[in-house]
């Protein structure tokens, strides 16, 4: 079994974000950055989970700069046997879909793993292009994974319920809560992880097809607005006209 994993950078989820004067782009200044959790946690610890039960190679496969490399090593440190690092500043979730399938196509892997979507950005985009350039079936934010012979069984919540699909590999997934439980690096994997293959690959061109024009940050929070408890007539009319939530 041969399994893909992509791991993204982001920040961690305590840092203050803000963006670069013109709002063209995210400021980076004075933020910690971690490993995408989705990315950790569900993906790649189930990954390793099925090389672990049947044997193969599991590949954590990102997008990025030289200052991922840390993030990269933790990959490793987790569980992954390599890693590869294709070197570019990631300019839109189209670029990193591309870059993937490139890296991909040539490699004949059996899963190719995401979590669901990055915390920063949210977008759920990749997956769905990676498998769209690889000519893959996609399931998305699965919760359970079975594997039998050239079979996968999937679970996913649905509205009041679970959804179970079947699907022939090679196939894309991104993973969702539910997949796997979070492994925390013990002292014998950090030590592996220095010693485990990060190979370099140089970036493939594309032609982006959207354009960040820029950011802003959402209003700033107003403050608590106490209302006597006597006074429940104006708080029904703050809750109206102000709030609009009744």
């Amino acid at each position: 079994m041969k399994i893909l994993v992509c791991i993204s950078q982001t920040p961690d989820t305590t840092a203050k974000i803000s963006f670069t004067p013109d709002g063209a782009s995210f400021n980076p200044a004075g933020v910690q950055f971690i490993m995408n959790p989705y990315d950790e946690w569900y993906a790649l610890v189930r990954a390793c989970e099925i090389r672990e039960a049947g044997g193969g190679t599991v590949v954590a496969l990102n997008v990025g700069p030289a200052a991922n490399e840390v993030t990269i090593r933790k990959a490793l440190a987790i569980g992954a046997d390599e890693a590869v690092r294709i070197d570019a500043d990631p300019s839109s979730a189209a670029f990193v879909a591309k870059q993937v399938a490139e890296y991909a196509k040539a490699e004949n892997f059996d899963l190719i793993f995401l979590g669901k979507e990055t915390i920063d950005y949210n977008g759920s985009e990749v997956g769905a292009m990676v498998a769209e350039h690889l000519d893959l079936p996609y399931i998305s934010n699965a919760s359970q994974l079975h594997l039998n012979g050239n079979a996968a069984t999937l679970e996913r919540d649905i509205e009041g319920g679970v959804e179970v699909l079947e699907v022939a590999l090679p196939l894309v997934l991104s993973a969702a809560k539910g997949m796997a439980e979070q492994r925390i690096p013990n002292m014998r994997g950090i030590m592996m992880a220095r010693s485990k293959p990060l190979k370099v690959v140089p970036p493939v061109a594309l032609d982006e097809p959207v354009k960040t024009i820029g950011f802003t940050l959402p209003p700033a929070k107003a403050g608590v607005r106490l209302v006597d408890p006597e006074q429940m007539d104006e708080l029904v009319r703050l809750l109206h006209e102000e709030a609009k939530v009744i």
